[in-house]
């Protein structure tokens, strides 16, 4: 039978128990430390808790929610370690296809269009390289943004907002905005053109633009039955345009001589450089940068697994050249068919986005103008619905003349112009940091070839903008505002390019002073 201790034994159990009491609390402390990383400490509980409220931002911002993705299973190379080139399989390549040919609409919207129908008319087939390597820098560019959204999981607006202060960020969202809603614009006018045509002048120029400003609910309808079936859509529809411009190219039957010169022969003058500038101007689109790498997250990739990233990285370097190919070809039919039917005729200057439906039905018969068929990218719907309520105004105004709508769609691409160093710059200078990309950052060759394509870019598009403003601006009050937006904009480009640590901002650092180009995170 057990019995009660006696009293002169209390004190050294006393101490026996709190030794016993401090030895279990240091093997929980102890446990403590094991479960959670050696950097964390008690004082740390805030950074934990803003890491989290981080991630569960990116989860509402991501381009696609879990269930949206598509599985792409059996990856060959699984391991996070793994360099090795993955075995190339037909299968995994048909699940990867898709967000190449929803990016290379925008390479098909009325805007090239209309660049390809001027320089075949009026330059004939000697633009027809420039169109080559011009499509060729546009692939360039959007590899690099699906790059860095499989390398990251994340889009190229997600990193901006890391990267830039709060601020910057501002300035780069607004910018990407107006690019967005100017692009859709000159889509819905195209668009709204194109049914005009198909009408024979039935429906006005405005009920086209209800007409094509409803297909965004479609297509958002469209998209909860599963990504691949918005796909299949638009892959539909880049077909029609192919198979189309196709026929009209076989129907016009242009020199297979001239056209192979055109190619391989480089040939510029002064009375077609308007054209190869628009030629140029027109394959990169900003909002096309942010789009490609949000649509590139549609598959089911682990960042974290070098083999996924790579084997992902491959299928859509493969999936995005064969749709900038088509891109190009269907580029090619248009350019080919206005230089055959135009060049050198009186109509070559006065053709445009409105009236070449009715030049290609009085040279080639009533049946052409069918074909006049323009593709549409995919759009977000409150985008969308800012964007419908200026166009109809834009459409009323506008539809006075052929030319009208003619200098509307030259204001659009200048507007397009604009943005373009505020896709460019924040691309390359995230693809370029190994904190963002790790080991898929790009190597220094690439990035060199990268940044000579962008700067080329926006030195060809600052000449287009200097040609337009010197023909358009007239008035002191007007000279002085533009002037005024030239310098701040100007002064934005330099400090992005000062925030990229590039050898061109090594050399800007000369210039500026180091308190300009401090990022301010």
């Amino acid at each position: 039978m057990n019995s009660i201790p006696p009293q002169n034994h209390a004190a050294p159990n006393s101490h026996t128990e709190s030794q016993q009491l401090q030895a279990v609390e240091q093997e929980q402390e102890d446990e403590s430390h094991r479960l959670l990383p050696s950097s964390v400490s008690p004082s740390s509980d805030a950074v934990l808790i803003k890491t989290v409220e981080r991630n569960e931002d990116d989860d509402e911002e991501a381009a696609y929610e879990a269930r949206e993705k598509i599985l792409i299973g059996d990856f060959e190379l699984d391991s996070p370690n793994s360099s090795s080139v993955p075995p190339f399989s037909f299968k995994k390549l048909w699940l990867f296809t898709g967000p190449g040919f929803l990016m290379s609409i925008a390479f098909l919207d009325p805007g090239n269009l209309e660049g390809d129908l001027q320089a075949g008319a009026i330059a004939g087939y000697s633009l027809l390289w420039l169109l080559m390597w011009a499509t060729a820098m546009g692939l360039l560019i959007q590899l690099l943004s699906a790059r860095i959204g499989v390398a990251t999981g994340r889009h190229l607006a997600e990193l901006c907002r890391e990267e830039y202060p709060y601020w910057a960020g501002i300035v780069l969202w607004f910018m990407a905005e107006v690019a967005l809603i100017g692009a859709d614009i000159q889509e819905v006018i195209g668009s709204a053109i194109a049914i005009q045509i198909l009408s024979r002048g039935l429906l006005p120029l405005w009920v086209g633009v209800l007409i094509t400003a409803s297909d965004c609910f479609m297509f958002l309808l469209l998209e909860n039955y599963g990504v691949r079936k918005l796909e299949a859509v638009f892959a539909v529809l880049i077909s029609t345009m192919a198979l189309s411009f196709a026929w009209m190219f076989a129907d016009a039957k242009p020199s297979t001589k001239e056209l192979l010169i055109g190619l391989l022969v480089p040939k510029l003058s002064s009375r077609t450089i308007r054209q190869a500038v628009g030629v140029v101007g027109c394959v990169i689109m900003p909002h096309n940068v942010f789009l490609h790498s949000a649509l590139v997250q549609s598959r089911t990739i682990d960042p974290n697994k070098k083999g996924q990233v790579q084997e992902a990285l491959n299928y859509y370097t493969i999936e995005s050249s064969a749709a900038l190919l088509v891109s190009f070809m269907i580029n090619l039919f248009v350019t080919t068919v206005f230089a055959k039917g135009f060049y050198g005729s009186k109509q070559a200057d006065s053709i445009g986005l409105v009236n070449a439906g009715q030049y290609l039905e009085e040279k080639y018969g009533g049946g052409s103008s069918r074909f006049c068929i323009y593709g549409k990218s995919v759009r977000a719907l409150i985008t969308r619905s800012c964007a419908i309520i200026p166009t109809i105004i834009v459409a009323l105004v506008f539809n006075k003349s052929e030319s009208s709508l003619d200098v509307l769609n030259e204001w659009l691409n200048v507007l397009q112009s604009i943005q373009i160093p505020f896709a460019l710059i924040p691309l390359l200078t995230l693809v370029s940091k190994e904190q963002v990309m790790g080991v898929f950052k790009i190597g220094p060759t690439l990035e060199r070839a990268a940044w000579t394509v962008a700067a080329l870019v926006m030195v060809i598009n600052g000449y287009l903008l200097l040609h337009f403003f010197l023909s358009e601006v007239d008035g002191l009050l007007f000279g002085f505002l533009v002037s005024a937006g030239t310098a701040a904009y100007v002064a934005f480009i330099v400090y992005l390019v000062s925030h990229s640590n590039s050898e061109l901002s090594n050399w800007l650092s000369q210039f500026v002073p180091k308190s300009a180009s401090y990022s301010g995170n």
